[in-house]
C-alpha cells in the first residue's frame, strides 16, 4: 500500500472552513444581536452549541481520513441497515419537533436520524453500482436497484412528515445513477418524477401534458416499450398521487404549505405559511447591494423571519451583507461542488467516483430547495443549508460525506477498478 498522505487535498478543506466561518457569523449576529430579546433561551444557545457540532465534525473528519478505503466499502451496506433501523425506532420512540417525527434523544442531545441515513444511503448506492460490471443489458435492473435502495429511507422520511429530506433522497436517484455511467434514456426516466410532482402542484392540466408528451418522446428516443411503460407509469403515476394527496389526503394546512410558494402575498397564505416567504423576500430588498451591516438587518433583527438560524440562514446573510455577500457565498458553496466534482473524476473506481456524486448531490439539493425556499420560488419545506444553516446532525452527516470524499481521492490509489 501506498503512502498517499501527500494526497490529501487541502483546498476542499479551506472551503469547509470558510463556508462554516460564514455560517457562524450569522448565526451569531441573529442569536447575539438585537434580535436575541425576541428568542427563547435555547434559540439564544445555538452559536454556543454550534461551536461544540464544528468540534466534534472536525474530530469526525480527522478519524475518517485515518480509515483504510476498503473499510468504507465493507461498512456500506451495514450502515445503510442501521440508518434503517435507526429511521424505524425514530418513527416508533421518536422526539417530535415542529410535527416531524425525526429525532431520536440520546441523553442531552437529539439525533436526526434522517442526515445519517443520506451518509448510510450514499455509500450503499455506491458500493451497488461499483458492482456493475457491464453496461446496457444491465443498466435498467442496476438502476431500480439502486431507487430502491435509496426509496426505503425516503418512503421512512415521508412517514416521520419530513418531505423536505425526503426530496433530497429522491433527488439522489438521476445524480448517482448519472455519474455512474447508465443511459441516458433510464436518467431520463429516473428523473421524471420529479419534474411531474412539481409540475402537479403548480397546475395539473400542465403535469398530465408533461406526462404525456415525454412518455412519447422516450419512446421515440429509447425504442423501448419498457421503458415507455415505466415512464407513462412514473409520471402519470405520481401527478395522480400528488393530485389524491393534495385533494384527499394533506390536511388543509399542509396543502396550504404547500402551495403558498405560487402566490405568498395572497390573502389566504399572507398571514399563515406565507409569512415566512414575504418577511424572508423582505429581508433580500432590505439589503441592497451592499448589505445593512453585521447585526443592523431590520427585518432579521427584528426577528420577523421565522427560522432564521436554520432555514432561513441566508436571509440573514442576504440583508446584512447583501447582493455582493450572498453572491460569495454562493460562489464558494459553487467552488466546493465543482472542487468535489473534480475529486470524484479523479478516482478511478467507481466506488469512490460515485460517493463523489452522492456527496455532490445531496449538497446541491439542499442548496438548490433552500435558495428556492428564501426566495419564494419553492414551497416552504424545511431544509437547511449544507455548513451555514445550525443543526448539529447536519453539520456532523454534511462533513462525514465530505470527510469520506476526502478519503477516497487521498487512497484512490489504493482502490483497484478490479478490486481487491
Amino acid at each position: 500500500m501506498q503512502d498517499s498522505s501527500w494526497k490529501f487535498d487541502i483546498y476542499t478543506l479551506l472551503l469547509w472552513g470558510a463556508l462554516v466561518a460564514v455560517g457562524l457569523l450569522a448565526l451569531y449576529s441573529t442569536t447575539h444581536g438585537p434580535a436575541a430579546e425576541y428568542l427563547s433561551e435555547g434559540v439564544r444557545d445555538n452559536f454556543r452549541r454550534q461551536l461544540i457540532w464544528i468540534g466534534a465534525s472536525v474530530v469526525g473528519i480527522g478519524i475518517t481520513l485515518l480509515l483504510p478505503v476498503r473499510v468504507l466499502r465493507y461498512v456500506a451496506y451495514p450502515v445503510y441497515a442501521l440508518t434503517v433501523v435507526l429511521l424505524v425506532l425514530s418513527l416508533v420512540i421518536g422526539v417530535e419537533v415542529h410535527g416531524t417525527r425525526a429525532w431520536l434523544a440520546l441523553g442531552p442531545f437529539r439525533m436526526q436520524v434522517s442526515e445519517f441515513a443520506k451518509v448510510g444511503t450514499v455509500l450503499a448506492v455506491a458500493q451497488l453500482l461499483s458492482e456493475r460490471h457491464t453496461r446496457a443489458e444491465q443498466d435498467l435492473r442496476f438502476a431500480l436497484k439502486a431507487a430502491a435502495l435509496i426509496l426505503v429511507p425516503a418512503v421512512l422520511v415521508v412517514l416521520q412528515n419530513d418531505l423536505g429530506t425526503a426530496l433530497v433522497f429522491l433527488g439522489l436517484v438521476p445524480i448517482m445513477l448519472f455519474w455512474s455511467g447508465l443511459s441516458l434514456s433510464v436518467i431520463l426516466l429516473m428523473i421524471s418524477p420529479a419534474i411531474a410532482g412539481y409540475l402537479a402542484l403548480v397546475s395539473l392540466p400542465v403535469a398530465l401534458a408533461f406526462a404525456v408528451v415525454f412518455t412519447g418522446a422516450l419512446w421515440m428516443y429509447s425504442r423501448q416499450r419498457s421503458i415507455a411503460a415505466l415512464a407513462a407509469a412514473f409520471t402519470g403515476g405520481v401527478t395522480a398521487v400528488v393530485s389524491l394527496m393534495l385533494s384527499k389526503v394533506l390536511q388543509p394546512y399542509q396543502v396550504k404549505r404547500l402551495l403558498s410558494f405560487t402566490n405568498p402575498g395572497a390573502e389566504q397564505f399572507r398571514q399563515g405559511v406565507g409569512f415566512h416567504l414575504v418577511q424572508s423576500k423582505a429581508a433580500l430588498r432590505s439589503g441592497g447591494l451592499w448589505g445593512t451591516g453585521f447585526m443592523q438587518g431590520p427585518q432579521t433583527q427584528g426577528a420577523y423571519v421565522p427560522e432564521q438560524t436554520t432555514d432561513f440562514i441566508f436571509s440573514v446573510i442576504a440583508e446584512e451583507f447583501g447582493l455582493v455577500g450572498s453572491l460569495l457565498v454562493l460562489g464558494l458553496l459553487a467552488v466546493l461542488l465543482l472542487r468535489l466534482v473534480k475529486l470524484g473524476a479523479d478516482v478511478k473506481h467507481p466506488f469512490g467516483s460515485i460517493v463523489a456524486a452522492g456527496a455532490v448531490g445531496v449538497y446541491l439539493i439542499h442548496i438548490f430547495i433552500n435558495i428556492g425556499m428564501v426566495t419564494g420560488m419553492l414551497p416552504v419545506i424545511g431544509l437547511p443549508l449544507p455548513f451555514l444553516s445550525y443543526g448539529g446532525s447536519a453539520m456532523l452527516a454534511h462533513t462525514a460525506l465530505l470527510a469520506i470524499v476526502l478519503n477516497t481521492h487521498m487512497r484512490r490509489e489504493d482502490l483497484s477498478i478490479y478490486g481487491y
